[in-house]
């Protein structure tokens, strides 16, 4: 007979996407393993569940094995975690166990003595929470493998008859596996979290996983987290389904004529990508949809990973795009950064610190190409995805450009790095040489949810800005079809002159 279980009881550690990780938090009363090499965040995520939770009316223990006090209360008050106001209210107590192994080895020393001084420390906060920190320091002491276990598991034990939601910290090594005569710890605890702190590229980069949870679904792909200021965050992408805003109504790209050809203008809280080799016109044609923005009273942000800020307002001059009044209005945002000045896992939580605190309507990244110099192309994936997919659950429109390599004017991927697919419209700029002159031709290679043109039109930069020479033509579909021959495949039509084939689909052309 099938019973159905019941979930285990958890406590959130609050920290920003572990408890979706964990599917709610770490096991309530039980053991959880945090393990990794030097500068993973070990010590910074047992204080972070420590102190989150003496906010939230639950007093913890912090037992180091390593650390002075001090240096834990300075470590923990440069991300503005106050533990000596916490000691002081009773809600938090540092416990100093440092060891001195050639003075104890001399005897037979054993856990029961430290326990009972925690014991006392619980007992006079009542304490909810523990965390032993650098666990593996206490096992050195003990030269008898049996030993060293049967002392941690008296420590494991006591935790359990005393009904605290503990984590236990040790070292692993580079690779992110335990030491050898420490694999033991995996197999006792209730929940193990490995963190790994590596190089790729020679960009610095973290990576969570769990290792595995008693009772409890997880999350078990690697997930990136960065180390700020404010502690510890995770960047999941745990749901199988998605959380995207539908695309709204039409907003102006500031330039009439694209309007015309984008039957009304881009489609809010969607994705547009402008593509083409250097010199083509990207930055102006985001700059332009930017102006534009602001003049409606709306709120832009704009990633610059190219230029300075000072560099592209002064190049916006030159073809009578003024970004000055909407900068000190506060209507525009622009942050700057070298892409290589950090790991893909910073700049991310660098912007979304921005989106949080300049709350936009539309965001520009300029360049998606210059992205791959945060480490690899893995990298630049993963910053856009997590990125654009954010923006998309915020209702927030995008303007991406990218600058594609060559002089050649070819359809082939125009994202560069394999992100095309969740784009809802592209626009591409080339280079056409005819009779000894270079002109710029654009064309709407896609525009989800909306009819466009697919003719190529094209354009001047002109110290007034992007000009069309010819009146672009509105998009023309082919009549609506009912009847039995509605599926019976494309019909012939002509724009803009030229025959074409297409297929007119309830909710416009893609």
């Amino acid at each position: 007979m099938y019973v159905k279980g019941r979930p285990i009881p958890k406590v959130p550690t609050q920290i920003s996407g572990l408890d979706e990780v964990l599917e709610g938090g770490i096991p309530r009363g039980r053991t959880t393993l945090a393990s990794g090499g030097p500068g993973s965040g070990k010590t910074v995520l047992g204080l972070q569940f420590l102190c989150s939770g003496a906010l939230a009316g639950e007093p913890g223990v912090f037992v180091t094995f390593e650390e002075r006090a001090e240096a834990v209360r300075q470590n923990a008050m440069s991300m503005g975690w106050n533990l000596a106001a916490l000691e002081k209210a009773g809600k938090v107590v540092i416990v100093e166990a440092r060891l001195f192994g050639e003075e104890l080895l001399s005897g037979d020393f054993d856990t029961q003595g430290l326990l009972a001084i925690v014991s006392g420390h619980i007992k006079r906060v009542r304490a909810k929470r523990v965390v032993m920190d650098a666990l593996d320091v206490l096992l050195r002491i003990f030269s008898d493998p049996r030993r060293e276990r049967n002392e941690v598991y008296r420590v494991y034990e006591w935790l359990i008859d005393q009904n605290l939601t503990n984590i236990l910290t040790a070292k692993a090594h580079r690779d992110g596996e335990v030491a050898a005569q420490n694999e033991f710890l995996d197999f006792m605890a209730d929940c193990v979290l490995r963190l790994d702190h590596r190089v790729i590229g020679q960009v610095a980069t973290r990576r969570l996983r769990v290792i595995k949870y008693r009772g409890s679904g997880f999350g078990t792909n690697e997930y990136p987290y960065v180390i700020g200021n404010r502690g510890i965050i995770l960047f999941p992408l745990t749901k199988a389904e998605l959380a995207h805003q539908p695309l709204g109504p039409k907003v102006s790209s500031g330039l009439p004529g694209l309007d015309t050809m984008l039957d009304g203008g881009f489609r809010s809280t969607s994705c547009i990508l402008v593509s083409g080799v250097s010199g083509t016109g990207k930055t102006t044609f985001a700059s332009t949809f930017v102006r534009a923005a602001c003049a409606r009273g709306e709120r832009v942000l704009y990633l610059s990973f190219e230029e300075s800020k000072e560099a592209m307002i002064t190049a916006m001059l030159s073809v009578g795009i003024d970004l000055r009044p909407p900068l000190r209005t506060g209507k525009l945002l622009i942050q700057t950064a070298l892409p290589e000045s950090m790991g893909s896992d910073d700049h991310l939580i660098r912007a979304l610190h921005t989106i949080d605190t300049f709350k936009p309507d539309h965001v520009t990244v300029d360049a998606v190409s210059a992205c791959i110099r945060m480490g690899s192309d893995q990298a630049a994936f993963d910053y856009l995805m997590r990125l654009v997919s954010i923006l998309k659950e915020r209702g927030i429109t995008c303007i991406m450009t990218n600058q594609i390599s060559g002089l050649a004017n070819t359809d082939e991927e125009l994202s560069g790095i394999g992100f095309s697919s969740v784009v809802d419209a592209v626009i591409q700029l080339r280079f056409v040489e005819t009779d000894q002159q270079l002109t710029r031709q654009m064309l709407i290679v896609k525009s989800r949810g909306s009819a466009h043109s697919n003719r190529r039109v094209p354009f001047n930069i002109t110290d007034r800005g992007i000009e069309f020479p010819d009146s672009p033509a509105p998009p023309v579909m082919p009549p609506r079809r009912t009847g039995p021959d509605v599926l019976a495949g494309p019909r012939r039509t002509t724009v803009g002159g030229a025959e074409a084939s297409s297929t007119r689909r309830k909710g416009g052309g893609r």
